[in-house]
C-alpha cells in the first residue's frame, strides 16, 4: 500500500503549520481494484492560526516509458504516457465571497472518500524503462507561501483469474537438436516439456513434465526457470528487458541415457502479476526448460506462463483436465486401429467341410417329413454353420502340393 501513514512537517515563513498527514482508512489494505473506494483523512497540526486558501486532494495514476538520450542530447530519445486516474476533491474552501480561510491552532481532520473508475485499472509496476504509478496527494493552498502537499502511493491491482478455461490448457512442447557440426555430428539431444495449465499465481509451485533424450556423445543438463520479459514501447521505439526470476536443476544424463521429470517443481517467487492491458507496457512470463550441452547452443523450450491474482480452486478445470487426460493417454489408438475395422473371420471358412464332417454328425432326417419345410427349426440348425475354432497346431491341416514363399525383407 505505499508503507506507513504519511505525515510531514510543514514550517510556513511564520512557522504556524506543525505537520500535514494523509492517512488511509484501512492501512492493511495491500492493494485497490477498478471499482473500489479509496478513503481516508488528511491530518494538519496548527501550531497558531493558519490562513490558506483551499486544501484539496489529487489522486492520479498514469503509465509512462522512457528512456534516455543519446551523450550531448537535452531530450529523452523516446517518451510515452497513458494516464488511468485522475480525481480532484476539494476537503475545504473559503466561505463565499472570502478568499481567504482561518484554521484555529490545534489538531483537524479532513475526511476523503472517491471511487476509483470501473473501468479496468492496469497493475501498478516499476520497472528498467517505465513505470506505472498511482498515488494519492494532499494539496495545502496558502496565500503568501507555495503550496505544501504531502503524498501517498496507491498500489492497483488489475485481477487475472487462472481459473479461466484459456489459462487452465496445458502447455506442450517437443524439440530435437542436432549436436556436432558439419559432418562430425555426434548425435541428437531430444527434449520434451509440458505443464499442466497455462495460469498460475504467485508462491505455487509448477509441476514440469519433461523427457529429455541424450543421443549424442557429450553430457548434458536439464535446467527449467522462469522468465518475466519487460516490454516498453515508447515514441515508436521499443525496449525490452529479460530477467530470470527463477529456476531448477536436473541431474547430468550421460551420453545414450534418457532422463525424466514427472512433475519436478519450480516455485514461483513474490512477482507482478502478468500485464497485458497497457498500451505502453507489457509484462510476460515463460516457463523454459532448457538443456546446457558443453560446446553447443543450448537446446530451449519456452512455454508461455499467466501469472494471475485469483488462485486455481482445483474444480474449474476438472472436465477439461480430464478429457485433456483421455485424448493424451488414448491419441496412440490413431496410430493402430484401421479406419473401417474388418470383421473376424467365419469358422466356417477356416475348418473344410471334410473336417467339419469328421467332427459333426449330420442331424437325423426326422420321419414323415418331407423337404425342409416340414420342420424349419433342423432347417435353422442345419445352416448354421459357426464352429468353434480348431484347436492349435503347428501342423498345416490343408498342405498344398506347391509351398508359396514371399520374399521378406529387413530394415536395420
Amino acid at each position: 500500500m505505499g508503507g506507513e501513514a504519511g505525515s510531514a512537517a510543514v514550517v510556513g515563513s511564520e512557522g504556524r503549520v506543525k505537520s500535514l498527514g494523509l492517512v488511509f482508512e484501512d492501512e492493511r489494505k495491500g492493494c485497490y481494484s477498478s471499482g473500489e473506494t479509496v478513503a481516508g483523512h488528511v491530518l494538519l497540526e496548527a501550531a497558531e492560526p493558519v490562513t490558506l486558501r483551499a486544501l484539496r486532494l489529487e489522486a492520479q495514476g498514469r503509465a509512462t516509458a522512457a528512456w534516455g538520450p543519446s551523450a550531448g542530447a537535452a531530450a529523452p530519445a523516446a517518451a510515452s504516457e497513458v494516464e488511468y486516474l485522475n480525481v480532484r476533491l476539494s476537503l475545504r474552501e473559503p466561505p463565499a465571497g472570502e478568499g481567504i480561510l482561518l484554521l484555529q491552532p490545534g489538531k483537524h481532520e479532513f475526511p476523503f472518500s472517491f471511487q476509483l473508475p470501473s473501468e479496468p485499472l492496469v497493475t501498478s509496476f516499476t520497472g528498467k524503462y517505465g513505470s506505472i504509478q498511482y498515488c494519492v496527494r494532499a494539496v495545502l493552498e496558502r496565500p503568501q507561501a507555495p503550496d505544501q502537499s504531502i503524498k501517498r502511493e496507491l498500489q492497483v491491482v488489475s485481477h487475472i483469474d487462472v481459473n479461466t478455461p484459456a489459462l487452465l490448457t496445458p502447455v506442450l512442447k517437443t524439440q530435437e537438436k542436432m549436436v556436432g557440426c558439419w559432418f562430425f555430428t555426434s548425435g541428437p539431444v531430444s527434449l520434451s516439456a509440458k505443464i499442466e495449465r497455462k495460469g498460475y499465481c504467485n508462491g505455487e509451485a509448477i509441476p514440469i513434465y519433461a523427457e529429455i533424450e541424450n543421443c549424442s556423445s557429450r553430457l548434458i543438463v536439464p535446467k527449467a526457470a522462469i522468465f518475466q520479459t519487460q516490454t516498453y514501447l515508447a515514441s515508436g521505439k521499443t525496449k525490452t528487458v529479460r530477467l530470470m526470476v527463477a529456476h531448477v536443476r536436473g541431474n547430468h544424463i550421460p551420453s545414450g541415457s534418457t532422463d525424466t521429470w514427472n512433475g519436478k517443481t519450480l516455485k514461483i517467487p513474490p512477482v507482478t502479476p502478468s500485464i497485458l492491458d497497457c498500451c505502453i507496457i507489457r509484462v510476460d512470463y515463460s516457463l523454459a526448460v532448457y538443456i546446457h550441452i558443453p560446446g553447443a547452443k543450448k537446446l530451449m523450450l519456452e512455454l508461455p506462463l499467466v501469472i494471475g491474482t485469483v488462485p486455481y480452486n482445483g474444480f474449474g478445470s476438472r472436465n477439461s483436465s480430464i478429457a485433456s487426460q483421455f485424448f493424451m493417454d488414448m491419441s496412440w489408438l490413431t496410430l493402430t486401429l484401421p479406419e473401417q475395422p474388418e470383421a473376424p473371420p467365419n469358422y466356417a471358412d477356416v475348418v473344410s467341410e471334410e473336417e467339419y464332417s469328421r467332427h459333426v454328425p449330420p442331424y437325423p432326417q426326422p420321419p414323415n417329413c418331407e423337404g425342409e419345410s416340414c420342420c424349419p427349426m433342423f432347417a435353422c440348425i442345419q445352416e448354421f454353420r459357426f464352429q468353434p475354432p480348431p484347436l492349435y497346431s503347428e501342423v498345416d491341416p490343408h498342405p498344398s502340393d506347391v509351398e508359396e514363399t514371399q520374399p521378406v525383407s529387413f530394415i536395420l
